[in-house]
């Protein structure tokens, strides 16, 4: 029989039991409740808006660069590329290995993505392989499902219309590799692929960048966007206008086609460079998205080094090409005035001294005065100004003109040259320095290295009177296509080098008779010129003599000698001045010289005379 009673307070006892287990799971609730949604609302809150909303970089169109008539240089183009997100793909390894069924990657690609990846964080998008075919594309689009985490994006790729003409001076771009990543602003270079490697690419690298962009993307579970909630547009970089003349510096290239050397054009009056060329060049293309293996083995391999750039790097004896500094510093030192003659015999000795230096005419000019020494390019005039002169004072002068020093110009790598003294051989080679060095130092030989460019800016700064100017390729900056380029300002270096203008104009004489007097070295140059030329030839010839690591590399290829000239015109009121040298060239007369005629020819009475006249 049971006992209604007990069971009674048993269910009682079970039913109280069961609430209270109730209460307690519901005060669990409550009070985690409240530890979600009051205690740790803002952290939680804050994950969940990460997990949904994305903030992705937009990154700038790069600045154009155009030559000074506007016509593009470096341009911009779409092309399609395989990105990958890291933190969305589970197995990269995998991952990598599948993809590679379906695009073409090779080994090298696949090794600077996973630096890039160690480098980047994970949630930003990251490429694998630049410039897809319409076919790669198609293919990937069939197998995407495959892939969570990795998509074709178009992109804007940077392509050089002019191939090899402007490779020294615009330079290239080239993907951001891990010693870049180092020197790059991470935020400012987010989502952006390519850098400036060389050249103007590389020295205006901040302006032709531009500002990143970013927009603010609702997201799904697996990541793909559903819209755009906030969007901050990126700033294209600046266009960059350049001083050259793209079709002087065509007409430059045919001139120098065919040999080894370099030409550099500047306008006198403001420093800006019109021409700049240095032959044998490259297809800057190629190393836009990676240049392969095979073609950076060619190009390391062909004649002539067309990756050397041979207007700022390399390094030349000036030849004859130094007598016009010469001769001023002679005037405007004292050590000669306009009466003063020697007689060239053919051979100079230094009194007291059996070593015999030459003349290049055998038997001698006969007497002389400084035009004249200008006109045919006397050595012994000048064995015996550098022996008046004294090596100090000869590098005291000589440096004002820039000689043995960098000019400046906006480019990366410019070499500085020599400009011998006592103290640079005691330096160099822990010697004293012997009256010997002093007289060939004097023709612009021995220890007297310059550059092209060095060459180009002193005659420019002769032809202008004496004022110097810091060369420069670019001349104007644009923000954007509806607001007018904003030239930049030229820049003087230091005050005016002539003391007294008639020292100038006696040296301008000796220059123009090179080219216009009977006598004159060049004469046969200027024949039928519309306008009037001054110029001085330079006939560099090979040294023995150990020198630096860069300039030793370049006289390593002369086999015979250096062929120079330096050049004005018009000479009565000059807006052009080059330097022109060809390697194995022979005489400065027989090849350089030509190349400067027509480069005036170009400048002065072709095509681009009425645009360039002031």
């Amino acid at each position: 029989m049971k006992d209604q009673q007990f069971e009674a307070a048993l269910f009682q006892r079970r039913a109280v039991l069961s609430f209270l287990v109730i209460l307690v799971v519901i005060g669990i609730v409550l009070t985690r409740f409240a530890d979600l949604m009051i205690v740790h609302h803002s952290e939680y809150a804050a994950r969940s808006e990460r997990n949904r909303v994305k903030l992705q970089p937009l990154p700038p169109a790069r600045g154009l660069i155009l030559d000074r008539k506007g016509r593009i240089l470096a341009d911009n183009r779409l092309a399609y590329r395989l990105e990958l997100v890291p933190e969305r793909v589970t197995d990269m390894k995998q991952t990598l290995d599948e993809l590679a069924q379906v695009i073409n990657f090779d080994e090298e690609e696949r090794e600077r993505f996973l630096a890039l990846v160690a480098a980047r964080r994970r949630f930003q998008s990251l490429p694998l392989r630049l410039r897809l075919s319409e076919d790669e594309v198609a293919r990937f689009a069939l197998e995407r499902y495959r892939f969570p985490g990795v998509d074709v994006v178009p992109y804007l790729t940077r392509f050089y219309p002019q191939g090899e003409l402007f490779a020294h001076v615009v330079g290239y771009v080239g993907r951001i590799d891990p010693a870049d990543l180092g020197e790059l602003d991470a935020e400012r270079y987010a989502g952006t692929t390519h850098v400036g490697k060389t050249g103007i690419e590389r020295f205006y690298e901040s302006q032709l960048h531009g500002e990143v962009g970013f927009e603010r993307v609702e997201t799904n579970a697996e990541g793909r966007v559903l819209r755009v909630l906030e969007r901050s547009p990126p700033r294209a970089g600046d266009n960059v206008y350049l001083s050259v003349d793209a079709d002087l510096q065509q007409a430059t290239a045919d001139a120098m086609a065919g040999v080894s050397g370099a030409a550099v054009a500047i306008d006198p009056r403001n420093g800006e460079v019109l021409a700049f060329v240095s032959v044998p060049s490259y297809d800057a293309n190629l190393f836009v998205n990676g240049i392969s293996r095979a073609d950076y083995k060619r190009l390391l391999e062909a004649p002539g080094r067309p990756l050397f750039n041979r207007a700022l790097q390399g390094g030349y004896e000036p030849g004859s090409t130094l007598k016009p500094f010469m001769a001023l510093a002679g005037l405007e030192l004292g050590v000669r005035d306009a009466s003063y003659t020697i007689f060239s015999t053919g051979v100079f000795q230094i009194p007291g001294q059996e070593i015999k230096f030459r003349d290049w005419r055998r038997g001698g000019h006969g007497r002389v005065d400084l035009v004249e020494s200008l006109a045919q390019s006397v050595n012994s005039y000048y064995y015996q100004l550098a022996l008046d002169l004294g090596i100090d004072r000869m590098h005291a002068y000589l440096s004002r003109w820039g000689f043995g020093e960098t000019t400046g110009i906006d480019l990366y790598g410019e070499a500085a040259g020599i400009l011998p003294s006592r103290e640079w051989k005691r330096a160099r080679f822990n010697q004293a320095w012997y009256p010997g060095e002093t007289v060939i130092a004097g023709i612009g030989q021995g220890f007297n290295v310059a550059t092209l460019l060095q060459l180009a800016s002193a005659i420019a700064t002769l032809a202008d009177g004496g004022q110097r100017y810091k060369p420069h390729l670019v001349h104007a900056l644009r923000r954007s296509f509806d607001q007018p380029p904003v030239p930049l300002v030229p820049e003087k270096i230091g005050d005016n080098l002539v003391r007294d203008p008639a020292h100038l104009a006696l040296v301008k004489r000796g220059l123009e008779a090179v080219l216009n007097s009977p006598s004159g070295t060049a004469r046969a140059v200027a024949e039928g010129a519309p306008y009037r030329m001054a110029g001085k030839t330079g006939t560099a010839q090979r040294v023995s003599r150990n020198r630096d690591t860069e300039v030793q590399a370049v006289l390593r290829e002369g086999q015979k000698n250096q062929a120079l000239f330096v050049a004005y015109a018009p000479a009565e009121a000059p807006r052009i001045a080059v330097a022109v040298v060809v390697e194995q060239g022979g005489s400065g007369s027989a090849s350089a010289a030509p190349v400067a005629r027509r480069i005036f020819d170009a400048w002065l009475t072709g095509p681009t005379a009425t645009e360039s006249a002031p």
